[in-house]
């Protein structure tokens, strides 16, 4: 694990962010009669799995639909990288016609990856409604109008600086860390 960088989030502010996060979806979804969640690939997808576990313990959304959602040849510049790029599978077993969407990524930076979720999502249908839930939100560093609806919480940083969650089922304890440069 990196050591270069500073820890802006761990353990116990960590559980109480996705705890907050998890009664506010609560609060406004209700019993989710009508809600998916959908993670965005790559790092989105850990952030769904500890939100949909967590609210899993909170109340019944076992009839609830999840999906994860591959966005690589969506995005406006993948041909920019210089590499071949490789996408990770998409899981999306439902159509998102007239459902209440929940898209979740662990960090909104430029906001590319976003759009380039929901002109992916649109191949499954069209939405009633997409919110987005965030677990960092690095506000100053938008290019596109995109913001979220649900928000752990706010990195103001600049543009050379990388933030990274670490994952305990992963990495080995949650964290969020500041780099000054993408490690």
């Amino acid at each position: 694990m990196e050591t270069s960088g500073r820890t802006i989030l761990s353990h116990p502010k960590f559980a109480l962010t996705i705890e907050r996060l998890c009664y506010q979806l609560i609060e406004n979804h209700d019993d989710f009669t009508n809600t998916c969640f959908i993670g965005v690939q790559p790092r989105g997808t850990d952030f769904a799995n500890r939100i949909y576990q967590r609210l899993s313990q909170l109340t019944d959304i076992s009839k609830v639909p999840t999906g994860i959602l591959d966005v690589t040849f969506y995005r406006d510049d993948f041909r920019r990288s210089g590499k071949i790029l490789a996408a990770s599978p998409t899981e999306m077993d439902f159509l998102v016609e007239g459902k209440d969407v929940v898209l979740i990524d662990d960090v909104l930076y430029s906001g590319r990856t976003i759009r380039a979720a929901l002109t992916a999502l649109s191949h499954y249908g069209r939405a009633k409604s997409v919110e987005l839930l965030t677990l960092v939100d690095r506000r100053f560093n938008r290019e596109l109008p995109i913001q979220s609806e649900y928000n752990g919480i706010t990195v103001d940083a600049v543009d050379e600086a990388y933030i990274k969650v670490y994952w305990k089922e992963i990495h080995g304890e949650d964290k969020i860390v500041l780099y000054p440069n993408k490690i």
